[in-house]
């Protein structure tokens, strides 16, 4: 059975140490917790897929407040847990001092690639890439060739979302017009959901009739307004397409699920060895993507889906080439249609 701690005691610890027998994973989620709907909650799936495939449980931990960062990675490893996942660029700093505390532990982080430690093993996305493609969607599905985007906190990452999909838009429709908010500038931003539903209301009433969010819990928020005012959400991370069967129209998909489960196989094929360096997922290793289930395969009709696999191929060969935000740091001359 799965043992959930959010804040470790001596004795939880000890129990899990007992437990952790010949191995051990861990992972310690962020903020937003394993139910967020979204991110925390794919890694979730991932871990749980891979110990029912494997039979193998793992210890996991909840950050409940920022100072608790560093704490849990610690007690993670002072279970005996090898190797450790730590969820989100928010546990950079924490893990780079843990990592370089445990030598001898493998630790592996999601959404960072700028660490150096010989013990860490970094994991990034081609956000852009995902987006763009549900851009497309966007693109070719709005009537009133006007489409939304709202961020969660202001930052880089954000803006790679928004950047990526503001050229697929373009390159399935020229004539389409983005409206794009961010929610705020600090961690809140990530979970207010009041001000999610405020901002697409607000894009709505300036003919938004799409609206994608990569906004953690605030894009509640977003979907729930879009789908009280008539028009299309687009869901991020996980696929989100269920919350609002008919008004999702589709979902960008941020495999970390894979790649929680991809770290957990590949520290049990390691057993001791030390893995390091990044790896990127992107459209080309169905690390990014969009979602189709029973909820929105009615939405999507076969010439977006016909045009949006095109696109993914030519992404795929180099022949059409997302501009990535980290790269400049802006969406200037990105992709204009």
């Amino acid at each position: 059975m799965r043992t959930t701690l959010l804040l470790a005691s001596a004795a939880s610890l000890a129990l899990a140490s007992a437990a952790s027998a010949e191995y051990m994973p861990a992972v310690v989620f962020d903020m937003g917790g394993i139910d967020d709907g979204s991110f925390n909650e794919s890694v979730y799936n991932g871990v749980e897929r891979y110990k029912a495939e494997t039979g193998t449980d793992y210890v996991s931990f909840e950050v409940t407040d920022p100072s608790q960062r560093e704490e849990l990675l610690r007690a993670a490893a002072e279970t005996g847990a090898n190797p450790i996942l730590g969820i989100g660029f928010a546990q950079a700093d924490a893990i780079s001092a843990v990592a370089a505390d445990y030598p001898d532990v493998q630790f592996g982080i999601v959404d960072v690639g700028w660490l150096d430690l010989p013990n860490l093993q970094q994991f990034i996305y081609a956000e852009h890439e995902g987006s763009f493609l549900v851009g497309m969607i966007a693109g070719m599905t709005t009537e009133t060739n006007t489409v939304g985007f709202v961020g969660g906190q202001s930052i880089d990452l954000i803006r790679k979302f928004q950047c990526g999909y503001e050229q697929g838009v373009a390159y399935a429709n020229a004539d389409a017009n983005v409206i794009a908010n961010m929610t705020g500038d600090d961690p809140s931003a990530w979970n207010n959901t009041e001000r999610g539903y405020e901002l697409t209301v607000g894009q709505i009433a300036q003919g938004a009739d799409v609206v994608y969010h990569a906004a953690g819990g605030t894009g509640f928020g977003v979907l729930q307004a879009a789908a009280d005012n008539g028009i299309y959400g687009i869901g991020v991370d996980a696929n989100q397409n269920p919350l609002h069967p008919g008004s999702v129209l589709t979902s960008m998909l941020k495999r970390v699920d894979v790649t929680a489960y991809d770290f957990f196989a590949a520290g049990k094929d390691a057993m001791g060895g030390l893995m390091s360096g990044v790896t990127l997922y992107d459209v080309s290793k169905s690390g990014v993507g969009y979602a189709v289930d029973e909820n929105n395969e009615e939405l999507l009709t076969a010439d977006i889906v016909d045009a949006v696999a095109k696109a993914e191929a030519a992404i795929i060969a180099g022949d059409l080439m997302v501009h990535d935000y980290f790269t400049s740091g802006s969406c200037e001359n990105a992709f204009e249609n």
